[in-house]
């Protein structure tokens, strides 16, 4: 049986559980909870969970937005779909081609997490193991992705469900344990601005940890890209962008809020991702074996994360492929599984490169935290043209749909909660908290404009050229009939 580059996705082969825990996963929890979230707390102190309140709500604007243009538009190229025909085609093709690169390069930035993470606590644990022998787990986690990816969406999407349920029941379990440890320090003062870190008191404090906060919510659109392969893709897309963003935003809330009264609401502006003060510090110290389970937990985290983000970066790039404007055999497909072939060994090629090459060239941590702010960077930029592209839909396109509050102020809100986000991940020092990168994080922002400037170069071309192509942006393959030869299920008749 050979390849095809002509085919459709397989159809009807998920619902609404699977495209759930696609974005939960992609949010990863687990790993937010004890390494993202704790950043604000420098700034927000035992006043985190008002941030992270603070935080979801101004997420919510944006997932809006998604889950508005995900029932209009189900298609695999999402926020490329979205940008063509909000704003225009061109605008498309960009977004598309900035989101291709930086979901392409989550799975090693959380196959670097899984290696010095795992390497670490070896270490901790047994000294014989050396603490730098790290880049064997990448590559194992590598493989396991590539699996999971090869045998279909249906396979990949349950395998991302049961990792999200394991590492979400752990934390909520810790999280239940902790308040009832804190007994009578329970305390709704956290939800005030009187708990702030020295230096940055009142609203200030919990504006500036709420901005840090905001960056362990991106992820949430990432059921999107599966709209072709989901049962009722309209109804199902919707439910499934905001359920995520909403469930593990209040996730994120109880989660937080356990830790703060726990360790004590004035000390929290210590409190971190790594040593005694943090989640794993506590778990050893306090809780006995239980700390192997919040270890396990982000582990999972990491490789569900980076299965669930490589879905989207190969059901992305296989939109962008079927029209031509990224090389076509991208949207080969396996003639059983139906899954982007050609798409799932490049991000497998990338990825492997990516980890060995940064991570053996600097060391794991550095190369983590260049890769997270490359992505970040064009995430953020890509959820501010999201919410341009639903203001422009629904008033051009859609204008006897148009909601003045959903579809013109939700954008809006949502654009202002992210511009200081993405300010923050650039490093570019617009407020007092936010600290400028040194090298070779520092390369990011170049990195990234390199590879827009690239995305230009080729948008003329095939303007020039092709301008058909661009044009096909803004075309939605899930509302046309499979083509000759195939059941709607995505299988080949026999």
């Amino acid at each position: 049986m050979h390849a095809e580059t002509t085919g459709t996705l397989r159809r009807d082969a998920i619902g609404l559980r699977e495209v759930l825990f696609q974005s939960i996963t992609a949010m990863a929890p687990a790993a937010a909870v004890a390494a993202s979230i704790p950043a604000g707390a420098a700034f927000a102190g035992g006043s985190l969970p008002l941030a992270v309140l603070i935080a979801l709500v101004a997420c919510l604007f944006t997932a809006s937005c998604v889950a508005e243009l995900a029932r209009e538009l189900p298609a695999a190229g999402s926020v490329a779909t979205y940008a063509a025909r909000g704003l225009r085609p061109a605008v498309g093709f960009l977004v598309g081609w900035g989101y291709v690169f930086v979901e392409t390069l989550v799975p090693p930035l959380l196959l670097l997490q899984l290696g010095f993470t795992t390497a670490g606590t070896l270490h901790e644990e047994w000294s014989s193991y050396p603490a730098d022998l790290w880049w064997p787990w990448s590559v194992a986690g590598a493989a396991v992705i590539a699996v999971a990816g090869y045998v279909g969406v249906r396979a990949s999407a349950r395998f991302g469900t049961v990792l999200g349920i394991f590492e979400i029941l752990v934390f909520l379990v810790f999280a239940v344990w902790l308040v009832g440890r804190a007994g009578d320090a329970n305390t709704l003062s956290v939800f005030g601005t009187s708990h702030t870190a020295h230096g940055y008191t009142g609203v200030g404090g919990v504006f500036a940890g709420s901005v840090y906060t905001v960056l362990a919510f991106a992820g949430f659109e990432a059921a999107a890209p599966l709209a072709e392969e989901t049962r009722d893709p309209r109804r199902t897309m919707h439910r499934a962008v905001l359920g995520a963003a909403l469930g593990i935003g209040l996730f994120y809330v109880v989660t937080t809020y356990a830790m703060t009264v726990y360790f004590g609401p004035d000390r929290f502006a210590r409190f971190g991702a790594s040593g005694t003060a943090s989640w794993d510090g506590v778990a050893r110290a306090s809780f006995g074996l239980f700390w192997v389970l919040v270890f396990l937990a982000v582990v999972n985290s990491t490789i569900a994360n980076a299965n669930a983000c490589a879905n989207v970066s190969t059901r992305t790039a296989f939109a962008l492929a079927r029209i031509r404007v990224l090389p076509h055999v991208l949207a080969t497909l396996h003639p059983r599984h139906h899954s982007p072939v050609v798409g799932i060994a490049v991000q497998t090629v990338v990825a492997v490169g990516a980890v060995l090459g940064l991570g053996l060239a600097y060391d794991p941590v550095t190369a983590f935290l260049l890769l997270a702010t490359v992505i970040v960077t064009v995430v953020v930029g890509v959820y501010i043209v999201v919410n341009l592209a639903c203001a422009g839909y629904f008033l051009r396109r859609r204008r006897e749909a148009f909601k003045p509050v959903r579809h013109l102020l939700f954008p809006l809100l949502g654009i202002a909660a992210f511009v200081p986000a993405l300010l923050t991940a650039a490093g570019i020092p617009a407020f007092d908290f936010v600290t400028e990168l040194s090298a070779p994080v520092s390369y990011a922002g170049p990195v990234v404009a390199v590879w827009m400037a690239t995305g230009v170069v080729v948008l003329l071309v095939l303007i020039r050229r092709h301008p058909g192509r661009i044009a096909e942006t803004a075309r939605v393959h899930a509302e046309e009939p499979a083509p000759a030869g195939h059941r709607q299920d995505g299988a080949v008749p026999r």
